[in-house]
């Protein structure tokens, strides 16, 4: 096969506009869409996400079928999630104009990804092996990522494209400025890594931010092997920490957190919530539990 048909297979600029103009369809900054028109982004994506032909793949917000034509070429089964009816239904369309011999490996489902169960996911939610690559609608990444974390157990890593400061945050350290609740939680489930970043000029339209691409892969045994009751309480203390970003954890935490829990966990009340990593945070939250036993 040569080059250009290569090429022809994926969507560029000019086909993206023309598809939109065919079915009516018009971006909406409500829902983030800003779609990718460049075949050489589509296929660094998929190269850096690391997936396999056979590969179960969640897309969150296919759009007009960019990413998901380019991980039908690398041979996964797409499970893509698309909130927009009209986008859902044109997507096969799509697939079966520019890659028929792939249809049989998409699935479509049309539905808000923070309502999405492993229930409703068909294969996707079945699989032992998931894996998330998505060009996330900006608006909702950081809830879309942790919501699918906490659902999906079997969602082992992922590659997004976000906007470059929900990357920095996603992908922070303790001490960083930018470091907070939604570094905290990522790194609950696993280790978050930056993958490179994204021009605006690869969009229709192009955004006014700067993307990024995040990496993730799930901890083997979760964290430290806790259950779901010990993340919500966990988060709890995270979300309490950073409610009141300039104050001690002993006043932060008051009435969450005793002074003998604090001891017990060897941690300094007298710290801030961003100099805490989140091993310190569950020991925190253990030792909560132990004192009151």
């Amino acid at each position: 096969m040569n080059t250009k048909t290569e090429n022809d297979r994926l969507l560029g600029a000019a086909d993206i506009r023309r598809i939109a103009d065919q079915a009516g369809i018009h971006p909406t900054k409500r829902l983030g869409q800003n779609f990718v028109i460049d075949p050489g982004t589509v296929r660094r994506i998929v190269r850096l996400a690391e997936v396999k032909p056979g590969q179960s793949v969640l897309e969150v917000g296919p759009g007009l079928g960019s990413l998901t034509l380019g991980l039908l070429e690398a041979g996964c089964l797409v499970t893509a999630d698309e909130i927009d009816s009209g986008l859902a239904r044109r997507l096969p369309q799509t697939v079966s104009q520019r890659m028929p011999e792939a249809l049989d490996r998409l699935t479509v489902i049309n539905r808000d990804a923070l309502t999405l169960t492993p229930q409703l996911a068909g294969d996707a939610g079945r699989t032992d092996d998931l894996t998330l690559v998505a060009n996330l609608p900006y608006n909702v990444a950081t809830p879309i990522i942790l919501t699918l974390l906490a659902r999906f157990a079997n969602l082992n890593r992922f590659l997004v494209m976000v906007q470059k400061e929900v990357a920095d945050r996603l992908t922070a350290g303790p001490g960083s400025k930018v470091y907070g609740t939604p570094s905290l939680k990522l790194a609950w489930y696993g280790r978050a890594t930056q993958a490179g970043r994204i021009g605006r000029h690869v969009f229709w339209p192009a955004p006014n931010v700067d993307s990024a691409l995040v990496c993730f892969v799930r901890n083997e045994e979760g964290h430290i092997g806790e259950d779901e009751r010990t993340r919500i309480r966990v988060f709890a203390l995270i979300d309490a920490a950073f409610g009141q970003r300039r104050k001690t954890l002993h006043a932060a935490l008051k009435g969450l957190v005793s002074p003998e829990a604090f001891k017990v966990a060897g941690i300094d009340p007298s710290r801030r919530g961003e100099t805490m990593t989140i091993a310190e945070f569950a020991a925190l939250e253990r030792a909560g539990r132990e004192v009151a036993a």
